[in-house]
């Protein structure tokens, strides 16, 4: 029998309360599960076979439902978070008992309300919990979008060096550049963005930019309200460094060069000393 899978087991035994499923015939208690009264289908009798899903009951005992999960073993699926304790936050996965997920496999903090990705695992207590970390790896390859194509993803890790992970339509897998802003946005958001490369691997390159000649207007406007918080002076020019630029911005080097040289040709600020003011 196999915990967190989905699988057929005969029916050896029946009780007041339910009845026993195993493998075999002659199974022992060690080798047979309950299935709860109410999960029994009509007409059941000895030597039937019922297809279940095996997981544990509050007490820890392993117990079958025929109700079939959002998640299985391995697998991975979007669940919204029911609430957030002290020890982690509980996922609605379809089935009577929350699905626990550990503050240690979370690779941001939720709230409840979130609808986040997520994988299954058997924890070391043999227990199944859910976890947002690895979920990179069991990512699909094989997407069938193009470079300038529009997508939709979620977010469901941030803060590696490379960039921020994506899952576009929850199932393949995509990167947005460590350049870009998504300090405003948090795990299981989803975002709209353009396909700007895919890897010989098949994972996706994409951004919530738009076309340079497009995003330029949007962030000269953002240069302005900018220069408004700093009372019209920006202590800096398109020459400071990508890291200082992106700081106080948000937007890469290039990007802000280009903002700035538009406002400039458009005598809306001036360059001099160091400094970018407001005209």
């Amino acid at each position: 029998m196999k915990l967190g899978c989905m699988q057929t087991l005969k029916v050896i035994k029946r009780v007041d309360f339910g009845v026993y499923l195993a493998k075999r015939e002659g199974a022992d208690a060690t080798e047979r599960v309950l299935l709860p009264k109410k999960q029994v289908p009509e007409n059941t009798k000895i030597g039937d076979e019922i297809k279940v899903f095996l997981y544990k009951d509050s007490k820890d005992r392993m117990i079958a439902t025929t109700t079939e999960p959002k998640l299985t073993l391995d697998g991975f699926a979007v669940l919204t978070v029911k609430e957030v304790g002290k020890i982690g936050a509980f996922l609605d996965w379809g089935l009577e008992k929350d699905l626990f997920l550990p503050y240690k496999e979370m690779t941001r903090k939720v709230q409840a309300g979130d609808e986040i990705l997520v994988r299954l695992y058997i924890d070391k207590s043999q227990r199944l919990c859910a976890s947002t970390k690895g979920i990179y790896h069991i990512l699909s390859t094989h997407s069938p979008y193009k470079i300038g194509d529009e997508v939709e993803g979620r977010i469901y890790e941030f803060g590696h060096d490379f960039g921020t992970f994506v899952a576009v339509d929850d199932q393949y897998s995509a990167m947005l550049p460590k350049h870009e802003d998504v300090s405003y946005l948090k795990l299981g958001d989803v975002i709209t963005a353009e396909v700007m490369g895919v890897k010989e691997d098949g994972k996706l390159d994409i951004s919530m930019r738009k076309k340079a000649y497009m995003q330029m207007g949007d962030d000269a406007e953002k240069i302005l309200d900018i220069l408004d918080s700093y009372a019209g002076v920006l202590p800096f020019t398109e020459k400071a460094s990508p890291e200082i630029i992106f700081r106080e911005t948000g937007l890469s080097k290039a990007a802000f060069k280009r903002a700035v040289g538009r406002l400039y040709k458009e005598r809306k600020i001036t360059i001099n000393d160091g400094k970018i003011r407001k005209v």
